[in-house]
């Protein structure tokens, strides 16, 4: 299978750079696949989702993405995240912790809404359930 070079960056550090043999992420507009000789695109991620890039070995790397953009040039992929943590960074218990509490709060509001945006990309990230 044919590989694309893809580039995880977050706003304060790349994480991951390598070969793969797919993305898979979320988008505002759904879910994209990118595979080698995908058209060029841009797209905005959509937050409290994991995007996931298989690599050439088949190991498959979980991400949970807060915020930012997909991209995709004949060079490769980028994902360019405000923020962001690959799976072996996550504490599950600490992630579901924050999932139980932010949806038991009760409350509308924004910070609310990012923690539990958060705390879900964490847990798809690492493959537990929401």
């Amino acid at each position: 299978m044919a590989e694309i070079q893809v580039h995880l960056v977050a706003v304060e550090r790349e994480l991951w750079s390598g070969q793969a043999q797919l993305v898979v992420a979320r988008t505002v507009d759904g879910d994209i696949g990118v595979m080698a000789g995908h058209s060029p695109l841009l797209a905005q991620l959509r937050e409290g989702y994991a995007a996931r890039i298989v690599e050439p070995s088949g190991n498959v790397l979980g991400v949970a993405v807060h915020g930012g953009f997909l991209s995709v040039t004949k060079e490769g992929v980028s994902i360019l995240a405000e923020d962001a943590q690959l799976s072996d960074e996550i504490d599950v218990t600490k992630a579901r912790a924050a999932y139980e509490r932010a949806r038991s709060s009760g409350g509308d509001s924004a910070d609310t809404e990012a923690d539990l945006r958060r705390a879900q990309a964490q847990l798809l990230a690492t493959g537990n359930e929401i």
